[in-house]
């Protein structure tokens, strides 16, 4: 079949290699100059079920309005807001329930879990080298931080996902570059996730799936969708409409604009995150692969000779406005973990400060599988979880237009749950 793949982010580029792995004649069409340039470009890096999680949890609410005027927080609201986003933030509420939470964090972690086994089979296929790195640390400040993550250990527990909590010395045997002057009750040890390059995987796969057959259009923009053919559409600047078989919109938050037209509103929002990446100052004071501050939702990445903190959770405010405040909070967790990590003084250089928006739905789950209009697919939604759900998202999709058995339950991650 002629399929047409609308995005070029991690997740568009793994839909797109699948589709050619599978025959299909693929092509891309992206608005970016390159691959990988929006929410996949810097993001934290990290891989695995171990602490993936829906953005709409617990106690949410409550930790919004409480960290209001904080300074150091994981969680903003920016002005202005706008009216979709407080439509967003109340749907958002009504997913915070706890039997709620749990169901949509074992979903989201039995396709994390497939996603790992996937990316791993590609690696190997093709002989990928991306800068990643294994294990992974939550780290725990006090007993309120331990006591944060117990709801959700037993969904570890059940999905089969190894885990062990360990004391701040245990810690220090992992993670032996931690600041010695700073005190702390212990962490969480997954030691089957990961951290890997994101942008630099989505670029290796682009070669590969050139290399089966798959055209890339980018600086390319996909204008509209017909009506009632949505497998037809039109190229801005073009005339003439592009007919194909199939089409995936794997467009982040550009797939709004997109079905909007055809009668189809979804409640996707920008939750924007932050990185700073630096050069490494001395290896030995540096992490060896991945750390997680739970208080402060902010992780610490080693990226081959770089090292990344990344963080954040903003709604609203102007795309364009990088808030000082987030920045402040992730140099303040770096400090305090690893002050002798990078080479960050001036911020700027060889440092890189990145804000990308990632596009998330209410109960924090992606939309996988048909839209219930002929030959128009949904692969989007993966918020900051787009990393490590692409590999499985594009297979179970390329399985679903095959019509063939999914290796895993899709229960949840289709467009039925949103009526």
């Amino acid at each position: 079949m002629k399929v047409a793949v609308i995005g070029a982010g991690i997740v568009g580029m793994t839909t797109a290699y699948e589709l050619a792995v599978d025959g299909h004649e693929v092509t891309v069409f992206e608005r970016r100059s390159a691959a990988a340039e929006e929410a996949s470009f810097a993001n934290a890096g990290i891989l695995g079920s171990g602490h993936i999680a829906p953005w709409a949890a617990p106690g949410m609410p409550g930790q919004v309005l409480g960290h209001l005027f904080s300074s150091h927080t994981p969680l903003r609201l920016n002005t202005p807001l706008s009216g979709r986003e407080l439509a967003w933030l109340w749907q958002c509420k009504r997913a915070c329930k706890l039997q709620t939470y749990l169901s949509n964090r074992a979903r989201l972690q039995r396709l994390a879990s497939y996603s790992r086994q996937r990316l791993h089979l590609l690696t190997a296929r093709h002989q990928l080298d991306y800068e990643s790195s294994p294990g992974c640390l939550v780290l725990l400040r006090t007993e309120k931080d331990s006591q944060s993550i117990a709801p959700g250990l037993q969904v570890l527990r059940d999905a089969g996902v190894a885990f062990k909590q360990i004391n701040a010395d245990e810690a220090r045997q992992i993670e032996p570059a931690l600041s010695p002057h700073i005190d702390f009750l212990g962490a969480l040890h997954l030691p089957d996730d990961e951290v890997a390059n994101c942008r630099q995987f989505a670029l290796l796969l682009k070669n590969e799936a050139q290399r089966l057959g798959a055209h890339f259009k980018f600086n390319t923009t996909v204008a509209q969708l017909d009506r009632i053919q949505p497998s037809t559409l039109l190229v801005a600047g073009e005339n003439q409409l592009r007919c194909f078989d199939q089409v995936v919109i794997c467009a982040g938050l550009a797939s709004t604009e997109l079905l909007r037209p055809l009668g189809l509103q979804l409640p996707l929002a920008a939750v924007y995150g932050y990185s700073v990446s630096a050069p490494v100052r001395e290896s030995i004071n540096a992490p060896r692969s991945a750390l997680i501050d739970e208080r402060y939702q902010v992780a610490i990445s080693r990226l081959g000779n770089r090292v990344r903190v990344a963080g954040g959770a903003q709604i609203g405010g102007a795309p364009g406005h990088q808030c000082e405040a987030t920045l402040n909070t992730l140099y303040k967790v770096l400090q305090d973990w690893f002050p002798g990590a990078a080479q960050h003084s001036g911020r700027n250089g060889d440092v890189q400060i990145w804000k990308g928006a990632r596009p998330t739905l209410p109960d924090g789950l992606p939309l996988i599988g048909q839209s219930g209009r002929p030959g128009l697919w949904f692969n989007f939604g993966h918020g900051a979880s787009g990393w490590a759900l692409s590999c499985g998202s594009a297979r179970a999709l390329a399985d679903l237009m095959a019509k063939q058995p999914v290796e895993i339950d899709m229960e949840g991650l289709d467009s039925r749950r949103l009526g």
